[in-house]
């Protein structure tokens, strides 16, 4: 009997090659055909968007994200949550062309993250495989039609700091005390004026073997308090799947 969402599609009966490699045929063409919108998965019409080329002989790795173990500090409940930053969707303000909401867009549906009380931001980023990371690609579509040197128009992230293989979110004091894996400031030619989207390459020999990221935001790209972030996609290699739910800190750097 062959199963597809907990009933059965289809009996073979007796030793019959023949029957079953038509029905395995059959249903990897279903397979093959159906779109999902769902996390981690392409649809038909914005699938696996990006706002800069991949680096020749790596690929995307973000569907190893373990979206269930995000954690997000200082974000303002009005916007997107952590999960919106790995959607596979073209950021819907790159639709528009105004860094707004699309028309009829809701505060609830606003498909990016805004910092709350300030320009900081953190971001737990734990994967369901060891990776090795090459490449982080952040896209940022502040407005166009505001005045950017107010206080509540968002800013791009300027100043990044990174941890590898932390067992969870850190505090902001906490960080400030963790030496970082890399840290990294943006200059505004480092934005792709058509997609906002800034590349980052990392030291590639310190994000080896890599069960979880944390992304500190310290600071934005002027003088305002808010920060944005519409997308993340993270480009490396896949190693092997670690089990979920045992996630422990691997170090191997000074102070670790």
């Amino acid at each position: 009997m062959i199963f597809k969402d907990q009933r059965v599609v289809s009996t073979i009966k007796g030793a019959d090659p023949r029957k079953l490699s038509e029905v395995v045929k059959k249903l990897a063409a279903e397979a093959d055909s159906e779109g999902s919108g769902g996390f981690g998965e392409s649809s038909s019409t914005d699938a696996g968007w990006f706002g800069t080329d991949l680096p020749k002989g790596y690929e995307d790795v973000t569907d190893q994200v373990d979206v269930r173990g995000l954690d997000l500090l200082n974000s303002d409940s009005n916007f997107g949550t952590a999960r919106t930053l790995f959607d596979s969707s073209k950021p819907s303000a790159l639709v528009d062309g105004k860094g707004k909401a699309a028309s009829g867009q809701s505060e609830k549906t606003k498909d990016w993250v805004e910092t709350d009380t300030d320009e900081q931001l953190m971001l737990f980023i734990p994967f369901q495989s060891t990776l090795k990371v090459h490449t982080l690609q952040i896209t940022s579509v502040p407005p166009k039609d505001t005045d950017s040197e107010a206080d509540d128009t968002p800013m791009r992230p300027k100043t990044i700091q990174l941890y590898t293989n932390r067992a969870h979110v850190l505090g902001f004091e906490e960080a400030e005390d963790i030496p970082a894996t890399q840290a990294i400031t943006l200059q505004p030619q480092d934005w792709d004026s058509t997609t906002a989207t800034a590349k980052i390459e990392l030291r590639y020999v310190k994000f080896q073997n890599v069960s979880s990221l944390v992304l500190f935001v310290l600071d934005g790209e002027g003088n305002g308090e808010r920060v944005r972030i519409d997308r993340l996609r993270i480009v490396g290699e896949k190693g092997s799947l670690r089990e979920l739910g045992k996630l422990e800190k691997i170090g191997d750097e000074a102070g670790e």
